[in-house]
């Protein structure tokens, strides 16, 4: 059975102030990132893992393939991870402000101008009732990019929807430095986005 292990991050904890606080990635990366590594690790064992060796976004994106009584276990503590795994990944201290290439001219076709994304993101973002994630989709079946959101721990790969860039706003990702303020939280996150990240997994997909 794999066995799924909390990634190390790209950057030390306080590398993202003043936007994002050091104790806040401590907490969120040793903790809740933790958490869900632990609760996968244990939902796959409990329905016989060794017969799911693919990687966990192949799992996310064909959940039929998941005994009924772990599927919910699976879609949580699966997408929690690979959602933080990819969250930590399109962060970094000294990115671009803007997308560039390909991806610049994507955002330019289906939302006008990056301007006009940020506020559409922003808006789907602070707006999630409750807890969940914003994200910048690949959409195979149209061959586009698309906004949308999901619920809790719910990934992107179980609509079979790539994901290239996520917001988490939970409270947990925010609350020490931002309280309930979550639209000062997503408006400080875009002073980290790595660009030249996500350029490239979305580069990986149009080649």
């Amino acid at each position: 059975m794999v066995q799924y292990e909390l990634p190390r991050l790209p950057y030390e904890y306080d590398e993202l102030e003043p936007f994002i606080d050091k104790e806040t990635m401590e907490i969120h990366h040793q903790k809740h990132h933790q958490s869900y590594v632990d609760g996968l690790n244990t939902s796959l064992e409990q329905i016989g893992g060794s017969s799911h060796p693919q990687y966990i976004s192949s799992i996310l994106s064909d959940l039929n393939s998941i005994p009924e009584s772990g599927r919910n276990a699976i879609n949580f503590f699966g997408g929690g991870f690979e959602n933080h795994k990819l969250y930590w990944e399109i962060m970094t201290p000294d990115g671009t402000k803007f997308p560039s290439g390909k991806l610049e001219d994507a955002i330019n076709v289906y939302f006008d101008s990056f301007e006009n994304f940020k506020k559409i993101f922003s808006t789907k973002a602070t707006t999630i009732q409750g807890s969940g994630w914003c994200w910048l989709v690949f959409n195979q079946t149209y061959n586009k990019i698309e906004i949308i959101t999901t619920s809790n721990q719910t990934s992107p790969w179980t609509t079979q929807k790539i994901p290239l860039l996520g917001l988490d706003v939970w409270e947990h990702a925010y609350y020490l430095k931002y309280q309930n303020k979550r639209p000062d939280y997503v408006d400080a996150w875009w002073n980290v986005v790595n660009w030249d990240y996500v350029e490239n997994r979305f580069s990986e997909l149009t080649v």
